[in-house]
């Protein structure tokens, strides 16, 4: 099966049970406290991400997989690490930073029909069974069960972490009625590294493994849908979708492996753009140049708020004028929420 998975492009598969008991007093707790901001179907959903067997009525493994995610090119030519040339891009507040799993293809659609081609796989080795595949698209504890299954451990800033692989990948999950044996977990390496901590734009790890969603920059650009937080915004940077930071000081992310997948590829216009053309896209160049990607998902409309937070952080940081001139140029854009901070990064 290891095999099968490989030549689809997955680095790694695992196998857990689908008793998650263990996990729930945290995840009702992380939701109690209100951590997972807006994000509502968090709450709607409840214990059911912990309890497999509720969400799909019938399971009793869960297969698990891992994908790595670098674009081809990451780092090419930098002897210094890509983890530094992707840090040195906030050092260059003109330009507007898109996290790296987002520059290619939506991952989501590439999981997916992998993960569904490897069952079939599967089926025709034992024969038919009842399975359903999952990547970040339904109620699942998809980091836990990744580490329950060997793919790594949890890191101090919730993501995985894999010692060969450190953090860039993306998971996924088969739930099958076929009772499998369960990968050996594997001991966590964080040790008193607490540099995702330290480094985090916005303290948004409150503790090891805690995380207030609310103050996340991923979370602030692309899950919330309304005004960012004032205190917020200056923090956001020239990040305009998704944060890496946390990842990028990870020293186990020297260990990131590249993609075999021209999927992930960069998208020409989403890696090393001005923020001024990237605020001059109107509603049909960000739909034809965000076709079949992630970003897509968060319309024009954040996608313009997002940019007009990063142009006013770059203004207060280098006074260029060409960048008031491109906010002057939506001042009076028809989405209040736009106009809303078109006039914060004016210095309204």
């Amino acid at each position: 099966m290891q095999e099968w998975a490989r030549a689809l492009g997955f680095s790694q598969l695992g196998v857990a049970g689908v008793d998650l008991s263990a996990a729930e007093p945290g995840l009702l707790a992380w939701l109690a406290q209100g951590l997972h901001g807006d994000m509502h179907y968090m709450a709607v959903h409840g214990l059911k991400r912990a309890r497999p067997a509720e969400l799909l009525p019938g399971t009793v493994s869960v297969i698990t997989a891992r994908m790595d995610y670098l674009p081809r090119n990451t780092g090419a030519g930098a002897p210094q690490g890509w983890q530094a040339v992707e840090l040195g891009r906030l050092a260059r507040p003109q330009e507007g930073i898109v996290s790296v799993y987002a520059r290619g293809r939506d991952y989501h659609k590439v999981l997916r029909t992998r993960l569904q081609t490897l069952s079939a796989r599967i089926a025709a080795a034992v024969g038919p069974f009842g399975h359903r595949v999952f990547t970040d698209s339904a109620p699942v504890l998809e980091a836990e069960l990744a580490a329950r299954s060997g793919l790594g451990w949890r890191g101090k800033h919730t993501l995985v972490l894999n010692r060969a692989a450190g953090s860039m990948f993306f998971l996924g999950e088969i739930y099958v009625d076929m009772a499998l044996p369960a990968s050996a977990p594997v001991a966590a390496h964080c040790g008193s590294c607490n540099a995702c901590m330290a480094l985090c734009p916005t303290q948004a790890i409150i503790a090891p493994h805690r995380l207030d969603a609310r103050r996340c920059i991923s979370y602030l650009t692309i899950e919330h849908a309304g005004p960012i937080p004032l205190a917020l915004r200056p923090l956001l940077g020239n990040r305009i979708y998704g944060c890496d930071d946390c990842q990028l000081v990870c020293p186990w992310n020297k260990f990131a492996q590249v993609s075999r997948l021209p999927d992930f590829d960069e998208r020409q216009g989403l890696s090393g753009q001005q923020l001024v053309q990237l605020f001059a896209w109107d509603e049909a160049t960000f739909a034809r140049l965000t076709e079949g990607g992630p970003i897509r998902r968060i319309g024009h409309e954040r996608w313009l708020r997002n940019v007009a937070v990063a142009l006013g952080n770059a203004l207060r940081a280098t006074g260029d004028e060409a960048l008031r001139a491109a906010l002057r140029l939506r001042a009076r854009d028809a989405s209040p929420l736009v106009r809303e901070h078109v006039a914060w990064a004016l210095g309204g």
